[in-house]
């Protein structure tokens, strides 16, 4: 009888252990959960399946300590029984400690991407501000260029006039310094002719002079030489 039972014994004390070391590696696994809790939920229900698996073997365990003939197997069986259910309390235990860790964990990555979400809003609101405020400073700015070159565009136009009016001067001046020259060629050729007239009147006068003389001189002749 104990050489019938070996075998069914022998592999429970296999599948216990098997349990008791899957069951260790996802406590770590919801230790390290980093969320959402979706996930954690299912690591969650695939331990508690490990711990019903690994209970049921316990109890099998116990159930063949007590159909032991010897009583020091008995014994003995019944103590590794105790020392498997400690071993299922104390990764009980453990899960819960690690369910909690990984609650606060994800209960704090939460808080933090509410705060960034927080942040980035807050930095989008900042950023919309700047930018409100450069558009505005941007258009003083592009009302100001406008004021300055509509200053400079009447300006220029009075400038335009100035120089349309100085134009319209120099055009005039020039025109009576036309007329000017054309009345000083006329007085040019006026003195000309009378200097012309004066030396016709002076050669005529000469003329004249030299007759009366020549003819002074032939009546004093005729008068005082007679035989002559």
């Amino acid at each position: 009888m104990a050489t019938a039972a070996a075998v069914p014994l022998r592999v429970c004390h296999q599948e216990i252990v098997k349990f008791d070391l899957e069951i260790k590696a996802a406590v770590q696994d919801i230790r390290d959960c980093p969320g959402p809790l979706s996930a954690l939920t299912e690591l969650n229900a695939a331990v508690k399946e490990k711990f019903r698996h690994l209970r049921g073997r316990i109890q099998e365990l116990e159930q063949m300590a007590k159909e032991q003939d010897k009583e020091s197997e008995k014994q003995a069986l019944l103590r590794e029984v105790e020392n498997h259910k400690k071993q299922m309390l104390s990764n009980q235990a453990a899960w819960r400690k690690a369910n909690l860790a990984c609650k606060i964990a994800i209960d704090n990555s939460e808080k933090d991407q509410l705060l960034q979400g927080r942040d980035i809003l807050r930095q989008r609101k900042t950023t919309k501000e700047s930018l409100a405020e450069s558009a505005s400073n941007i258009t003083e700015s592009l009302m100001g260029i406008s004021r300055m070159m509509s200053q400079q565009v009447q300006q220029s136009e009075e400038t335009v006039q100035t120089l349309a009016n100085s134009s319209r001067t120099i055009l005039e001046a020039n025109e009576e310094f036309k007329s000017m020259s054309g009345t000083i060629q006329l007085g040019r050729k006026l003195i000309t002719k009378y200097n012309r007239r004066e030396l016709t009147d002076k050669l005529l006068i000469f003329l004249a002079l030299a007759l009366f003389l020549a003819t002074v001189l032939y009546i004093l002749k005729k008068r005082l030489f007679p035989f002559l």
